[in-house]
């Protein structure tokens, strides 16, 4: 099964990166630009939001929530994505110094959605980096890249 797989490096302090990715209002303020439903706790999903408020592009039930690691699993959205999970992985890297592993994996077969769909994690994973050294985020629709419209 193919992968989505980004390294990022960011200076920021590995808690500051993990507090972005493990709640709520810090995915709506990197990725998704509008506020989520639900909550960011193990065994909880939570839902994201793009161009239609009332409908979710997505939901993910949290499968782990640690210091280093964050990991989801979707049950919801696109028909690709269902059964995947994404994964951050926080390295620390000296003095305010975070690696960042990147994985949206279990996709059944490259093609040109997962292509478009590493286009956006590449631009919004640049949205977190630069969020969380300048609080500059950059989360759709500014930061979307492959459209499907």
């Amino acid at each position: 099964m193919p992968d989505i797989l980004h390294r990022i490096s960011i200076d920021a302090a590995p808690q500051r990166v993990h507090d972005l990715v493990a709640s709520t209002d810090g995915i709506a303020r990197w990725w998704t630009g509008r506020p989520l439903a639900g909550e960011h706790a193990v065994g909880s999903s939570f839902s994201v939001f793009f161009r239609d408020a009332e409908r979710p592009a997505a939901v993910m039930e949290v499968l782990a929530d640690a210091p280093d690691s964050v990991v989801w699993r979707v049950t919801d959205g696109p028909d690709t994505w269902l059964g995947t999970r994404i994964t951050f992985t926080l390295r620390p890297g000296g003095r305010d110094r975070t690696t960042l592993l990147f994985a949206h994996a279990g996709w059944e077969q490259a093609g040109e959605f997962m292509s478009g769909c590493s286009t956006n994690w590449g631009a919004y994973l640049t949205s977190l980096k630069t969020g969380a050294e300048s609080d500059a985020f950059t989360p759709f629709p500014a930061g979307e890249i492959s459209r499907w419209d």
